[in-house]
């Protein structure tokens, strides 16, 4: 197996990087929409907006008042970037004075009930999706499905696939107990930087993580065991905290901890996600599917749909109509990669900004390129404990970590990896450009000072500043809305969301005066193979 180094030295030449800059990239933002006074809007999906079932991108999460906002596949950051501000320009030019909560932890919520759940329409489809989330509200509470997050998406190029594919065909062979075919081998490799991204991934809460504080409105009757320090009026945070989003307050699902699914290649993952969609759960099934003739979740195994699984990165492939995620992956194998462990930045517009996806290039690069050795039970455990002390203790001076059963403090490893990480850098920039060495640079500065992380940078605000929490991102929303309201949009780009929502509208009318089947059938039909028949009979 080849080493980082020789992987890079391979592609050192023109042709190499050339591979290595054709990288794809996407990103997926979700926002609360908030009224005048920060409160979570209680109203509908702007018509204005399209149809959240069809619009290819503008949509909604969990809640009516979720938007999510995705963008186009690009090869361009610049294209990227410009495109999902652009979708935020229009978005607010048509929210009625209504604004976008720029951080991941909720804005200030009355009673949990008032808030809304997504509505896609009288559709079969559109029903599933409804009631897949209020599936949700059951299992977990509607408070954790209202935080807001970043995702990335990720591939390289077919001509990167192709050198590195090459390259184990013609040096790799006589280590190899057989030969792989061009699919398999692009699906083995994405399941190398899946493992060694999961090993790593504390490293993005440290430098992005921008949860160290939130509303104390937030925890309501919970019962934490966090002990939390106050300030202002109601604002509490962990000291050295990083991600909120990311510890026990956010997205957990502790049925799932038993689930133990491999990422050691593409069969073992669909095996072990094909057992968590059939595993029944006793918790949820208390539930109930059908109640009294009202739908309370799509079934009540350990996971409704694969989308329930939480994980910090997703393999993933363009699925086909009716088509599900997993069945996608098993006809073609691995497409792209879905990085999903990225707070909201609040300190961009658009919740995130160029240096951060420079950053993610080269650290899913470096992932891909070094040897990844499969993990087992003791390696998931060191994996877990790295994550929770980076997301509680994070900027703790002298915080160690493990590294394959050994102590290593948090700082040295990070700047023996952004030591590999710079080499990626100077071979993408080449001669004319310092783009990438001068992100590098940004974040680097946060190994030993961890006031320049975001959550350093937010406990600045408030609590150094002492500004309280809500009035703090308060302002950001009004800054931000200024912003976007007077961002310049020409007359064809307004036309073309305009057009865009009109065609999604027309297109869910399409799909709901078409002939369907009752809906109980047609959750049967769908799950017909997961679940014992007659679970969706009509009570």
């Amino acid at each position: 197996m080849k080493s980082f180094n020789e992987k890079v030295e391979h592609l050192s030449d023109t042709q190499g990087r050339e591979a290595l800059l054709g990288m794809l990239r996407g990103i997926e933002r979700e926002a609360l929409r908030i009224d005048e006074n920060g409160h979570l809007a209680q109203d509908g999906h702007p018509e204005a907006l399209g149809s959240a079932l069809t619009h290819s991108r503008i949509t909604t999460d969990y809640s009516e008042a979720l938007l999510e906002f995705i963008t186009p596949v690009s090869h361009s950051i610049d294209d990227l970037l410009e495109g999902l501000t652009q979708t935020h320009a229009y978005s607010v030019r048509n929210l009625n004075g209504q604004k976008l909560w720029p951080v991941s932890m909720p804005c200030y919520v009355g009673e949990v009930s008032d808030i809304p759940v997504a509505r896609y329409g009288s559709s079969n489809n559109g029903k599933m999706k409804t009631l897949y989330r209020k599936g949700l509200t059951h299992r977990y509470g509607a408070l954790m499905q209202i935080i807001s997050g970043v995702h990335f998406n990720f591939s390289v190029s077919q001509d990167l696939w192709q050198r590195l594919y090459d390259d184990k065909m013609t040096n790799g062979a006589a280590c190899c107990s057989k030969n792989i075919s061009f699919e398999d081998f692009i699906s083995e490799s994405y399941f190398g930087l899946i493992r060694n991204y999961r090993r790593l991934v504390w490293v993005l809460p440290y430098l992005f993580g921008s949860t160290p504080a939130l509303c104390s409105s937030f925890i309501k009757d919970q019962d934490v065991d966090f002990e939390f320090k106050k300030t202002g009026k109601g604002t509490l945070y962990l000291p050295y905290a990083t991600s909120l989003r990311m510890s026990d307050l956010g997205y957990t699902n502790k049925e799932q901890d038993t689930l133990n699914i491999s990422y050691n290649s593409l069969p073992d993952y669909l095996e072990g996600v094909g057992a968590a969609i059939k595993m029944p759960s006793k918790k949820f099934e208390k539930i109930g599917i059908n109640v009294d003739g009202e739908f309370r979740q799509l079934n009540s195994n350990i996971l409704q749909i694969e989308n329930e699984f939480y994980a910090p990165i997703r393999a993933k492939r363009v699925t086909q109509k009716g088509e599900k995620p997993s069945q996608a992956l098993a006809r073609a194998g691995v497409e792209y990669i879905e990085v999903r462990a990225l707070d909201v930045n609040p300190f961009s517009p658009v919740g995130i900004d160029a240096t951060q996806v420079r950053f993610l290039d080269l650290f899913l690069l470096y992932c891909l390129l070094s040897p990844s050795e499969d993990t087992d039970a003791v390696g998931d455990a060191e994996i877990a404990a790295n994550l929770k002390a980076v997301v509680l203790e994070g900027r703790k001076p002298g915080l160690e970590l493990q590294r394959n059963g050994k102590t290593i403090s948090l700082t040295q490893w990070m700047h023996e990896l952004f030591g590999q990480l710079n080499t990626i850098a100077k071979l993408l920039d080449g001669d004319d450009s310092h783009a990438y060495q001068t992100a590098l640079s940004t974040w680097s500065e946060a190994i030993d000072d961890p006031d320049k992380t975001l959550s350093g940078r937010v406990i600045n605000e408030v609590v150094v500043k002492g500004t309280d929490h809500s009035v703090w991102v308060k302002q950001l929303a009004n800054d931000y809305h200024e912003f976007l309201s007077h961002y310049p949009l020409s007359d064809e780009v307004e036309q073309g969301y305009e057009n865009e929502a009109k065609k999604s509208l027309l297109e869910q009318h399409s799909l709901e005066a078409q002939p369907q089947d009752n809906f109980a059938t047609f959750l049967a039909h769908y799950f017909s193979d997961l679940v014992p028949a007659g679970t969706f009979e009509a009570k």
